[in-house]
């Protein structure tokens, strides 16, 4: 019984993590570049648009579960013969707290902030505002959050590698 949990913990946690680098990488490969170009007050409605979408449940759950679910599946893995797979999973739990770290520190101020400005339409300085939002260290952040979380999920893929390797073995 104990080795289904480890297995379902260790399954949700890779799948979790996968759809959140899934998340951060569309937009560094389009939600950003979409954007970039348009004029200030077009992206400050979208942006804020979009940030008052995604905090929902749903991404809530899988955005906070991809953090829990690795520590879980790490703890889970805790105890002989289990090692090559302890060992990814701590490295995942641990890239992925980064992710987490970089989100709450960086992009979460910058969001509230824009969010914080009012409607665009309403807006006396849309440049000024724009131009506070720091877009270039919104995306740069977003880089590391785009390898943080993918590495994240390869370590957790081949954990689960592992994990299979060990159940062949044992």
């Amino acid at each position: 019984m104990l080795d289904g949990i480890r297995a379902t913990v260790l399954v949700a946690a890779t799948v979790t993590t996968g759809l959140m680098a899934g998340v951060f990488g569309i937009y560094s490969l389009a939600v950003m570049p979409g954007l970039e170009n348009t004029d200030d007050r077009t992206f400050i409605g979208s942006f804020q648009a979009i940030d008052r979408a995604i905090v929902n449940p749903l991404f809530l759950a899988t955005f906070m579960g991809a953090l829990v679910l690795s520590i879980a599946a790490a703890l889970l893995q805790l105890g002989p013969g289990r090692s090559s797979v302890l060992w990814w999973t701590v490295a995942a739990a641990v890239l992925y707290l980064v992710t987490v770290v970089v989100t709450g520190t960086v992009h979460l101020p910058l969001n509230d902030a824009l969010k914080a400005a009012g409607a665009p339409a309403d807006m006396a300085d849309p440049a000024a505002v724009r131009a506070a939002f720091d877009e270039a260290r919104w995306v740069a952040w977003n880089y590391v959050r785009v390898a943080t979380s993918g590495l994240a999920f390869v370590f957790l893929t081949w954990a689960l590698v592992q994990w299979g390797r060990t159940q062949a073995q044992g």
